[in-house]
């Protein structure tokens, strides 16, 4: 782990990507602590207010403070794009680490089903699945999590492939050690790394296809504050209060530019060639 800090703090780039989403979970950790306003809280009286000392982000059509909504929004998004990539983490590499270890046809059976996924765009995918569950957050969830999964079965199969063909899973298999025990410390174990990368730039994709559907209409229901759902909500009345739509647009844009900083370090990191040269 020292290691790792001291060629993070030799990446300047993925040190500004730790240090953004430092910032952002800060600000989105515990907003009730100095906000004065709920993210729900109407004041139709000071709808569209331009940015000033009291709302500093301004407030929207219904006179809610932008600021507030923005970051217990947050919360939302980014607590759903880690729980996406967890569930389609856990599926896509159970899936595909089974798939490469016992091989033939088992292997064949379950990589035509992941490449029948692969075959639709994801974002066309989870839009597809999301319509047919129907619109709500858990729903959205589920949506991204299935479209995201199959990504993380390829790479675990190509792993488990691998790693099979080496001498100390044969011997271990030789030794009548229990499958299920050899899949966990000899397989999956070893093949973690690229797992993880693509964990870390998965996340910023969830973050984006959740948005993409609370922007359709697909994910978040009003008035429950989310990114994507906001910046739906607010897109028509850009040309005269820009304030209300660009906040979540850009939160949106910084977190997964952060997520995609850190995952390049990572794979940097993991690369024995790229961490040597450091």
């Amino acid at each position: 782990m020292h290691a790792f800090w001291y060629f993070l703090r030799g990446n300047r780039l993925a040190l500004a990507g730790a240090l953004l989403l430092a910032l952002i979970l800060l600000g989105v950790a515990a907003p009730e602590w100095w906000l004065e306003y709920s993210p729900n809280a109407l004041a139709v009286s000071q709808r569209l207010a331009a940015p000033d000392a009291s709302h500093w982000l301004g407030t929207d059509l219904f006179g809610r403070d932008v600021l507030s909504r923005l970051l217990y929004g947050g919360r939302y998004t980014l607590a759903v794009g880690c729980a996406v990539v967890a569930l389609a983490f856990t599926v896509g590499t159970s899936f595909g680490t089974l798939a490469g270890y016992c091989g033939g046809w088992v292997d064949a059976l379950m990589m035509r089903l992941v490449d029948a996924l692969l075959s639709f765009p994801s974002l066309v995918l989870a839009i597809a699945l999301a319509a047919c569950l129907g619109p709500s957050l858990v729903n959205a969830m589920l949506a991204v999590a299935i479209s995201l999964a199959p990504g993380f079965a390829r790479v675990a199969r190509g792993q488990a492939l691998s790693i099979t063909a080496r001498p100390y899973v044969h011997a271990a298999i030789s030794m009548g050690l229990p499958h299920h025990r050899i899949l966990w410390h000899y397989v999956v174990r070893n093949g973690l790394g690229p797992l993880l990368v693509q964990a870390s730039l998965a996340v910023g994709s969830a973050i984006l296809q959740t948005a993409s559907l609370g922007y359709l209409g697909l994910g978040a229901q009003a008035p429950q504050a989310e990114w994507g759902a906001d910046l739906a909500a607010n897109l028509q009345y850009l040309d005269r209060s820009p304030w209300i739509a660009l906040a979540p647009g850009l939160a949106i844009l910084l977190t997964v530019l952060a997520f995609n900083l850190i995952g390049d370090a990572l794979a940097s990191w993991l690369n024995p060639k790229t961490r040597s040269s450091r």
